[in-house]
């Protein structure tokens, strides 16, 4: 991977923010809800009801948290289809040169996902882009928890990147959260898994349209 940048850092979110995967997504959704015959949602009711974990989004629907049981049917279910659906799903516009241009001004970047890490590494070297990173983490272990223990291990991997020089680009709240729990910034994108209007109820993080826009403020809360 990529030199270790004398600058700012970014940790990108992966599904949702440089991976444009709604559609993989919601599907994948919509088939485990079926397992316990939840009706299907759709995109837009989705981004409004989506939290992390992920059980507390399934209590939210039906009410109670999934059993154990049913938790590993959906998990299965939601993980095979969308294997078999992010296929047809690519890289969020402008991201290619977003990277490229972050990385030739001297900055470094890395991804932090939630999306299992075997999966996640030839997934992000298939798109080319793998070499603007100085380091790619997926989930190792089971699904269903928060990002923040995820985001000590990843920063204490990277060496020389400070905590208050690092700013966190994702489309979930819980990407604030993990931020905030190791002293960083962070920067809230639309595109992917969460309302605007549930992104603007986290206080002090900007929220953005845009991947241009998100990488500009990174750069100002970096400063």
């Amino acid at each position: 991977m990529g030199k270790h940048g004398a600058g700012a850092h970014i940790v990108w979110d992966w599904n949702g923010t440089l991976f444009h995967d709604n559609e993989a997504i919601i599907g994948a959704t919509n088939a485990a809800f079926a397992e316990l015959g939840i009706e299907p949602l759709t995109l837009e009711r989705y981004r409004e009801l989506y939290c992390v974990p992920v059980p507390k989004f399934y209590e939210r629907l039906i009410g109670r948290l999934p059993t154990d049981e049913e938790w590993e049917a959906m998990d299965a279910i939601f993980h095979r289809y969308y294997a078999e659906h992010r296929i047809a799903c690519g890289l969020t516009d402008g991201v290619p040169t977003l990277l490229a241009d972050w990385r030739s001004e001297g900055h470094s970047q890395s991804i932090l996902s939630m999306y299992v890490h075997e999966e996640l590494v030839p997934l992000v070297r298939g798109f080319g882009i793998e070499p603007h990173f100085i380091r790619v983490d997926g989930r190792r272990g089971p699904s269903g928890g928060s990002k923040a223990e995820h985001m000590v291990r990843h920063l204490r991997r990277l060496v020389g990147v400070e905590p208050e020089r690092t700013v966190v680009i994702g489309d979930a709240a819980d990407d604030a959260v993990a931020a905030r729990h190791v002293g960083a910034r962070a920067v809230l994108y639309t595109g992917g898994s969460h309302s605007r209007a549930s992104l603007e109820t986290v206080p002090g993080v900007p929220v953005v349209d845009t991947l241009e826009e998100a990488v500009l403020e990174a750069e100002r809360l970096a400063a």
